[in-house]
């Protein structure tokens, strides 16, 4: 049986996802929907047969979808997922859920009432690395944990205001967060810093901080600080998150694993794609009603959501923040 797969958005994003889906076999993007019909039929263009749509009321209206991909700005979900759990559709949302912690908590209630398969977007959690990371940390105890996503501003105008994105935290380093949880457990408490130091002055309409630094206290007793900036020019930056244990420091950043110990050090390469690996993960449980292989639903990542927005209200306040 194919599966046919609507895709909502018609960024960078969907196009990745729309070419892997186009590469798989027994899978066909049907329909796509963006914000005009110019974007939504540019995008299906990409895909034979599939057709453009500006609203995902008639999309799902014209065409039997098995699934949708829901690959929107954080501040234009307006009622999707409720559409597609109310219709029974499963969905996978790229992160981050949103720009506060309230709406996707509500749609969490409505998959509690009315269950469908979902995934999110936290790739990450498929790298292969990734997986080492947390087998090897399962058997030690974990210090601390210091992460860092620090790169230049996107160029999007509504990455650059608060209400759009919600922040670097929460739209980006949100992948950090997700991958210290996964690995090392959940966090119970932040307090974070956030300053305007350069950006502000760059480009006009910027209101979300361009510097920060957060501190997680996690259910094990571990202390992580996650930092992040935006000031950097386009071509320096780095991503990554160590780990420092009694048996050494095991350094990862999507490219590589580095663990160190007594002076010797051992890299392991990560070529990888976990973009194919989530969106396989995805597929066989919309096939098979079998969710197991995905590593990241939506309650969890709502779980992502709630540290990454408490930091925010920590940045706010000044005071620490306890995770609910």
């Amino acid at each position: 049986m194919t599966l046919n797969i609507g895709i909502v958005g018609t960024g960078w994003f969907s196009k990745v996802h729309g070419d892997i889906l186009a590469e798989t076999e027994g899978v066909r993007v049907a329909a796509t929907c963006g914000t005009s019909m110019e974007k939504a039929n540019s995008l299906a263009s990409r895909y034979p047969g599939a057709k453009g749509f500006d609203s995902l009321t008639a999309m799902l209206d014209s065409e039997r979808l098995d699934a949708v991909y829901l690959c929107v700005p954080p501040m234009a979900h307006e009622g999707m997922e409720t559409e597609l759990i109310a219709r029974g559709i499963p969905f996978l949302v790229e992160k981050p859920l949103g720009v506060d912690w309230d709406g996707p908590n509500k749609i969490l209630e409505q998959l509690r009432r009315k269950p469908v398969i979902t995934s999110v977007g936290y790739h990450f959690r498929y790298k292969q690395s990734a997986l080492h990371l947390k087998e090897l940390l399962e058997g030690q105890t974990i210090g601390m944990a210091l992460g860092a996503w620090m790169g230049s501003m996107p160029g999007v105008g509504w990455w650059r205001r608060q209400e759009g994105s919600g922040g670097q935290f929460i739209e980006q380093t949100t992948h950090l967060v997700d991958l210290l949880r996964y690995v090392a457990g959940e966090v119970e408490e932040v307090y974070a810093a956030y300053g305007n130091r350069i950006v502000h002055e760059q480009h006009e309409g910027v209101t979300v901080p361009d510097i920060g630094t957060v501190t997680l206290k996690l259910s094990s007793g571990a202390i992580a600080n996650i930092s992040n900036t935006c000031v950097l020019p386009g071509a320096v930056g780095e991503v990554g998150l160590s780990f420092y244990t009694e048996q050494g420091i095991l350094a990862w950043d999507p490219d590589k694993f580095e663990i160190k110990n007594n002076g010797v050090s051992t890299s392991y390469s990560s070529t990888d794609n976990p973009y194919v690996a989530e969106t396989l993960a995805f597929l066989h449980a919309v096939r098979t009603g079998d969710a197991s292989r995905i590593r990241s639903d939506y309650a969890d990542a709502v779980r992502t959501q709630a540290v990454t927005c408490a930091a925010l209200e920590s940045s706010l306040t000044g005071q620490s923040v306890r995770i609910l």
